[in-house]
């Protein structure tokens, strides 16, 4: 995939090894996964524009740099998406928040829509749309869809781990967007779940297995 950036950093595969770990609780699997977010965030917020500023520090006045007003929405994919959020916020504090309810179908493996809240304005904002698992990746293709639709500045969408299928499905329906993810993992199983992977990331963050 062309638009695909993984996020190799130590830090991040430090921290993506405890979160697949079976043994790691509810507690700690979130701590983790808010965590890896806001190391993502990092990397996914490295093009934003910058604007001259002058301030004064205790010295003297100096010219320095700031972020030059973009506004920014974190879109989670409910429910696992969420886990997410606070770890986006930890950079973005300013960030308006959307959601997008998608569950996926155990028959068809197809995402069915049941709820979706977005800002008003996102024509005057980048969005970033957040999901632990890009499996299949088609709740990640539906969601896309529905926010480009009101028609954003930009999207990226961002995941903490991928599987081939379902960047390969992204792509085609979504190549301008950038995917920035923890790891490429080898394969979905005949459940279409994402070997090695971790489980169902919302039964982890939300303590429902």
């Amino acid at each position: 995939m062309k638009n695909l950036t993984v996020v190799d950093h130590p830090l991040v595969q430090h921290k993506l090894t405890f979160l697949r770990d079976k043994n790691t609780g509810s507690q700690q699997f979130r701590a983790l996964v808010a965590e890896i977010a806001t190391l993502l965030c990092y990397e996914t917020t490295r093009d934003l524009p910058l604007t001259d500023a002058v301030i004064e520090t205790p010295l003297m006045k100096a010219s320095t740099k700031v972020v030059a007003g973009r506004k920014q929405v974190v879109v989670p994919i409910l429910r696992a998406g969420l886990g997410m959020v606070d770890g986006m916020l930890n950079l973005l504090p300013a960030a308006k928040v959307g959601h997008i309810g998608l569950y996926r179908d155990p028959e068809t493996h197809e995402p069915v829509e049941y709820y979706c809240k977005l800002p008003d304005d996102l024509p005057e904002r980048d969005v970033f749309v957040v999901d632990p698992m890009l499996a299949t990746g088609g709740s990640a293709v539906d969601a896309i869809t529905q926010i480009k639709a009101r028609n954003p500045r930009h999207i990226k969408f961002v995941c903490i781990i991928a599987a081939p299928e379902g960047l390969k499905a992204f792509e085609a329906a979504h190549p301008d967007v950038p995917v920035i993810t923890a790891a490429v993992d080898d394969c979905l199983n005949e459940h279409c779940y994402i070997c090695p992977g971790l489980g169902d990331a919302g039964d982890r963050i939300f303590g429902t297995l």
